[in-house]
């Protein structure tokens, strides 16, 4: 069995299939063994929201042609959620889109990208031109350090406010917890610094709170989870099943509702 709909993989920031490294580690290709039709998201790794969502939109549309299929069902990680969200907003693709879930998405900010542009300018300015430098070759068409990571402050995001565009489409949320910093050394390290700014809890980069929007569904997994591994990126070997079978019965969700 599978969805009604194809399933696109949308990647959050830095994240991107580059050669061999893919954005979500073997969830493509897991959730394709449950039967279902699924695509990652070719869109850049460092653009801006705006940028992001011009080029998920074209993507969108050559799904539709190449599956021909009326709807996709959209999963979104990270800042991918907020390229979406601005899709569906600004840019006439409701009728597009059967439902979206989001997998920490920062809907209200996140604290790390907050004390990251709060830096020195020539540090700041320093930092983007080359991250800008390599993700162009990469393959980003427009990459913006500077500009994402002032989207992604918490004092540029208020109180989650869904359109009338939004409405019309099935919106779920989850989130994930990262419990300790030897949990998952590369995100434990973003985490220790979270901790010292902020109680809430956290995958590393991205706060349980900030993380809801639309039906939200509590975390992914009941272990201690980074906001990489939740995208099969560095994720110990161990906590792998959990990662598949989230997915798996992701896709079972959506069947089951129709989408």
């Amino acid at each position: 069995m599978a969805t009604r709909y194809p399933i696109i993989l949308v990647h959050g920031i830095m994240l991107k299939d580059i050669w061999k490294f893919k954005a979500f580690g073997r969830i493509e290709n897991v959730m394709k063994d449950e039967g279902n039709e699924v695509f990652t998201s070719t869109h850049d790794g460092l653009g801006s929201i705006e940028n992001n969502a011009e080029q998920i939109k074209i993507f969108i549309d050559d799904v539709l042609v190449r599956t021909n299929s009326k709807k996709v069902n959209i999963v979104a990680h990270s800042k991918g959620g907020l390229d979406v969200l601005y899709m569906i907003d600004k840019l006439d693709v409701t009728d597009k889109i059967a439902s979206v879930t989001f997998l920490s998405t920062p809907h209200k900010g996140s604290v790390i990208a907050e004390k990251l542009y709060g830096m020195p300018n020539l540090i700041k300015h320093f930092l983007a031109f080359w991250l800008n430098f390599w993700y162009r070759i990469f393959g980003d068409k427009k990459p913006d350090a500077l500009t994402v990571c002032k989207q992604l402050k918490l004092s540029e995001n208020g109180a989650v406010v869904l359109s009338e565009n939004h409405r019309k489409i099935f919106m779920q949320s989850y989130s994930s917890t990262l419990e300790k910093s030897r949990d998952d050394f590369v995100m434990g390290i973003p985490l220790y610094f979270t901790k010292k700014f902020t109680n809430l809890p956290s995958d590393g980069m991205v706060s349980v709170e900030s993380s809801k929007i639309g039906e939200y569904k509590g975390n992914c997994t009941n272990i201690s989870l980074s906001h990489s591994e939740m995208v099969d990126v560095l994720a110990k070997k161990k906590k792998k099943d959990k990662i598949y079978g989230f997915y798996k019965q992701l896709c079972k969700d959506l069947e089951d509702s129709n989408y």
